[in-house]
C-alpha cells in the first residue's frame, strides 16, 4: 500500500468523471489528488500501464474496468471507452479514468472530455507526470538546459490512419530543441532515415529508454544514426521513449561523476 498523505475520506460526487493522469510508471509519482480520487471512486477504468500498486489502493467494491491498449491489440475501441465512462456516469457513478502519464498528452484524454462533455457530463481534469520528463530525469539529463537546449517538441510517428504526417523538415531544422518520440519503437528506422535526410547529424546523441521510472527501466544512450540498431540489439520493448539532442550526453557526463564517487568512498 502506499503511504503518501493520507486523503480525506469526503466521498465524491455522482455522474461526474475525472480523467487522472497515473504518471510514468512509479506509482509513487502520481499526485496526491490522483491518489485520492482513486481511493473514492465508485468505478475504475484503467489503461495497461497503470502501476498495480495504484489499482489496488481502489475501494474493495469499486468497478474496476480495463481498457488498456497493447502495440497492435487494442480489444476495446476508443470509441467504446468513451461509451463505458457516460454509462457509469449517467448512472449516478463517481468515475476515474485513470491514464497512464498525464491525460493531455499522447493520452486521447482531449477527446474523451469532449464526447463527455457534449453528452453533458461535468469532466475534471487531474494532470500527470508525463513520461517525457520522468525518462529524462531518472535517465539522468534534462530536457532543457542554459545554453544548449531552449525548447522541447513532444510528437511520435505513429498515426491512427497510419500515415505519416510529421514534419521531418521542422524537426530537423533546430538543433537547440531537445525531440521526444512517443510511441516510436516501431518506426525507428523511419524517424533515423528521415532526421538525418532533412539535415540533422546523425551523430546527435540519443537515448532509448525502455519502462521509464520503474524497477525494471533500462537506458540505451547512443547516437541518432544507430537507435533501430541500438533497439534490435538490445531487444528493448514498448513503453519505450526516444530523445533526441545535445542534452541527452549530459547523462555520460553524470555517469562518470557518479563512478568517481564511487571509487573515492570505497
Amino acid at each position: 500500500m502506499l503511504t503518501v498523505i493520507k486523503p480525506h475520506s469526503k466521498a465524491l460526487p455522482a455522474g461526474q468523471v475525472w480523467l487522472v493522469g497515473a504518471g510514468p510508471g512509479d506509482p509513487e509519482l502520481i499526485s496526491v489528488k490522483g491518489l485520492r480520487l482513486i481511493r473514492q471512486a465508485d468505478v475504475l477504468v484503467y489503461d495497461r500501464l497503470v502501476a498495480s500498486e495504484l489499482l489496488s489502493e481502489a475501494r474493495a467494491d469499486a468497478v474496476m474496468v480495463d481498457v488498456g491498449k497493447r502495440p497492435g491489440h487494442h480489444p476495446v475501441p476508443q470509441h467504446q471507452i468513451e461509451n463505458i465512462l457516460l454509462m457509469h456516469a449517467r448512472a449516478g457513478k463517481s468515475v476515474v479514468r485513470l491514464k497512464g502519464g498525464d491525460p493531455f498528452v499522447f493520452g486521447r484524454g482531449g477527446e474523451e472530455m469532449v464526447s463527455l462533455q457534449a453528452a453533458g457530463i461535468i469532466v475534471s481534469v487531474v494532470p500527470g507526470i508525463t513520461a517525457a520528463s520522468a525518462c529524462a530525469a531518472t535517465a539522468g539529463f534534462p530536457l532543457t538546459q542554459r545554453g544548449m537546449a531552449s525548447g522541447v517538441c513532444l510528437t511520435t510517428a505513429h498515426y491512427a490512419d497510419e500515415q505519416d504526417h510529421t514534419h521531418w523538415q521542422s524537426l530537423a531544422a533546430d538543433r537547440s530543441r531537445t525531440l521526444v518520440f512517443y510511441m516510436g519503437l516501431a518506426s525507428l528506422a523511419t524517424i533515423r532515415s528521415n532526421l538525418i535526410k532533412h539535415g540533422l547529424s546523425g551523430s546527435t546523441p540519443a537515448a532509448l529508454i525502455e519502462n521509464g521510472s520503474r524497477n525494471d527501466q533500462r537506458t540505451c544512450y547512443c547516437s541518432v544514426a544507430e537507435i533501430d540498431r541500438v533497439a534490435r540489439n538490445h531487444k528493448l520493448q514498448s513503453p519505450c521513449l526516444l530523445v533526441i539532442g545535445d542534452v541527452v550526453a549530459l547523462a555520460e557526463q553524470n555517469n562518470k561523476v557518479e563512478q568517481a564517487a564511487d571509487v573515492l568512498s570505497a
